[in-house]
């Protein structure tokens, strides 16, 4: 029987006591002065550990085990272990399409609120991303946008939204309470029941109504300046008919008390209020067709106040085209 020498044994005893990486694909021992062995295998005998080069064919060499890096070589053979570089790439592809995913989600309430924010209101034609209020009329068979401008459409006009507050006053009786320059409004609209838009957004204009915009006699009814330029969804609004007197519109007194006791008169037309998916728009529409003449778009605060800044318009479907109108968009052919 042929008899091994002692050191044989003890490192066939060592190599089962301490598995090697196993065979396969290439692997590296890296050392800590930043170097390395490319190896196929290797085995830790007590301080040294014995490793099966790669690069010299197969021989088994030994260095201490202190020498070696072990953290970083433990990262590079798992980093690099077969199927591991697929699966690496399939993880980054998954943060990828997730990303992408999430990307899309974000665009796409992007695009939702935009369209929000410019909701169409007839084939081709949209809001614009703009404050104010806003008439859809239309002239000659073609829909088109119009800009209300708020008190007299002085040439210091306010295309915003100011409020003016005032206290309704029940014993106004027929004297009145809001004038405005001109008998004819700068805006005539060609059909009689127009939907009329007001935005919802601030639009941080601070600017006052001119001093000439409004004359205004509240007959003990108090009145001041709202620090907010926008509508409130909680607001109502009613159109009314205003009296042409010389060189003037007038609102009386009477009317506006009949809208805070929610009084039926033949000079107030109610309408019908609708807040738009993205609550930037509130869609009004009267109950009623309007006849020819002269009209005003008031806001009712409460039942006790009034926005005395008013939207004015006339109705007259022989009136020329308003200027500066929106107009349909037709698609690209």
């Amino acid at each position: 029987m042929k008899r091994f020498p002692a050191i044989v044994l003890l490192l066939l005893l060592l190599a089962a006591v301490f598995p090697s990486l196993g065979e396969g694909a290439n692997k590296r021992l890296i050392l800590k002065d930043g170097t390395y062995q490319v190896i196929s295998d290797y085995q830790i005998i007590g301080d040294r550990v014995r490793y099966k080069s790669a690069e010299r064919g197969g021989e088994w060499e030994e260095v201490p085990k202190a020498l070696v890096d072990w953290p970083a070589t433990e990262k590079w053979n798992k980093e690099h272990a077969p199927g591991a570089l697929a699966a690496a790439e399939a993880a980054q592809e998954a943060a990828a399409r997730n990303d992408a995913a999430a990307i899309d989600t974000e665009a796409a309430a992007d695009r939702a609120d935009q369209q929000a924010r410019m909701p169409l209101v007839s084939p081709g034609l949209r809001l614009p991303d703009e404050s104010g209020v806003w008439v859809l009329d239309t002239f000659h068979g073609t829909p088109e946008l119009v800009r209300l401008e708020q008190s007299n459409g002085d040439i210091n006009k306010n295309l915003g939204h100011n409020i003016l507050k005032a206290a309704i006053n029940p014993m106004g009786g027929t004297k009145q309470l809001i004038q405005i320059d001109g008998a004819r409004s700068r805006i005539q609209l060609h059909v009689s029941q127009p939907d009329l838009y007001v935005s919802l957004d601030s639009d941080n204009d601070t600017a006052e109504a001119p001093d000439d915009a409004l004359k205004i006699d509240t007959h003990g009814a108090s009145s001041k300046k709202d620090p907010h330029n926008y509508s409130s969804p909680t607001s109502r609004y009613v159109i009314v008919r205003v009296q042409t007197r010389r060189n003037l519109r007038v609102v009386a007194a009477l009317n506006i008390s009949m809208i805070g006791k929610m009084s039926h008169s033949e000079n107030i037309v109610e309408t019908n209020a609708q807040i738009l998916p993205g609550g930037h728009w509130m869609k009004l529409a009267p109950k009623e067709p309007l006849t020819f003449g002269e009209y005003a778009l008031m806001e009712v605060l409460s039942p006790e106040e009034v926005n005395l800044d008013v939207w004015d318009f006339g109705v007259d479907p022989t009136a020329p085209e308003n200027k500066n109108t929106l107009g349909p968009i037709q698609p690209a052919k």
